[in-house]
C-alpha cells in the first residue's frame, strides 16, 4: 500500500504546484497588460498637453518612440471648464471647454493615448516603477508619472511629498508640490498649478509639454526636441 499512497500524495503535489503556475501565469498577463511608459493624472491644460507632445514624437522614425503605452486618468474637474479665454495666443476667445475638447480630439488624432474617467488615490514606488491605483481599485504599473490634479489639494497616498501653499494663486488655500525642474521623485513629476504656476492655460500647458520632452530625452538617451515643417508640395 505504500507505493499506491506515494503515487497519490505525488499527484496531490503536482496539481497544487500547477495550481500555483496558473495563478502566477494569470498574474503576469495582467501585469503586463496593465504596464505603461507614463501615467498622467490629470487632463487640464498641463496633463492633456503633456498627452500630445508625448504622442507627437511617434511617426518621425525614431525607434525608442515606438510602440510605448501611455495612460491620462481625468475626472472633468479642471477649472477650464468654468473659464472663458480671451488671452491664449494664436487662439480666438473660447469657451474653456470647448478648447479642453479640441486638445483632447487632437490627442484622439494621434492615437496611443488612453484616457479613463477615474480618480487616482495611490501612486507608491515599488523598485524602479510606480504602482497607480484608482478609486475602483484597478492597479496600473509606470516607468514615469506626472502630476497634474490641480492645486485645488493633493491627497493620493502612498508617495513621500511636500505639500506647501501655491503662493502665485492670488485665492487662499491653493496648493503645490516641491520639485526642483518639475521633479518631485526620481521619473515622478508635477506639472501645472500643483507645481506651483500661476492659473493661466499657456503657462500650465508650457509646464506640461516641458515635462514630456525631458520624459521623451530619456527615452533617447540624449537630448531632443520636436519640430514640425511644412510638406514640400
Amino acid at each position: 500500500m505504500t507505493q499506491p499512497r506515494s503515487i497519490f500524495a505525488f499527484r496531490v503535489k503536482l496539481y497544487k504546484v500547477q495550481k500555483v503556475l496558473s495563478y502566477v501565469a494569470v498574474f503576469c498577463i495582467i501585469v503586463k497588460a496593465m504596464k505603461y511608459d507614463v501615467v498622467i493624472v490629470g487632463g487640464g491644460a498641463s496633463g492633456l498637453s503633456c498627452a500630445l507632445t508625448l504622442l507627437s514624437s511617434q511617426g518621425r522614425n525614431w525607434e525608442w518612440a515606438e510602440n510605448r503605452k501611455y495612460i491620462l486618468f481625468d475626472t472633468d474637474h479642471s477649472d477650464l471648464n468654468k473659464a472663458f479665454l480671451k488671452n491664449v495666443p494664436g487662439i480666438e476667445p473660447m469657451a474653456g471647454r470647448e478648447l479642453l475638447q479640441k486638445v483632447r480630439k487632437q490627442i484622439q488624432d494621434w492615437g496611443g493615448m488612453e484616457i479613463l474617467q477615474e480618480e487616482v488615490t495611490r501612486v507608491e514606488k515599488k523598485g524602479e516603477h510606480y504602482e497607480v491605483e484608482t478609486a475602483s481599485g484597478k492597479v496600473f504599473l509606470s516607468d514615469y508619472v506626472v502630476l497634474a490634479s490641480g492645486f485645488h489639494g493633493f491627497s493620493i497616498k502612498g508617495i513621500n511629498v511636500e505639500v506647501v501653499e501655491n503662493t502665485k494663486s492670488p485665492k487662499p488655500g491653493r496648493v503645490m508640490l516641491k520639485h526642483k525642474d518639475y521633479e518631485v521623485d526620481k521619473n515622478l513629476f508635477v506639472v501645472g498649478t500643483l507645481a506651483g504656476l500661476s492659473s493661466h492655460f499657456t503657462s500650465c500647458a508650457g509646464s506640461g509639454v516641458e515635462v514630456a520632452i525631458e520624459i521623451l530625452s530619456r527615452f533617447a538617451g540624449k537630448r531632443i526636441v520636436i519640430h514640425d515643417v511644412p510638406e514640400k508640395s
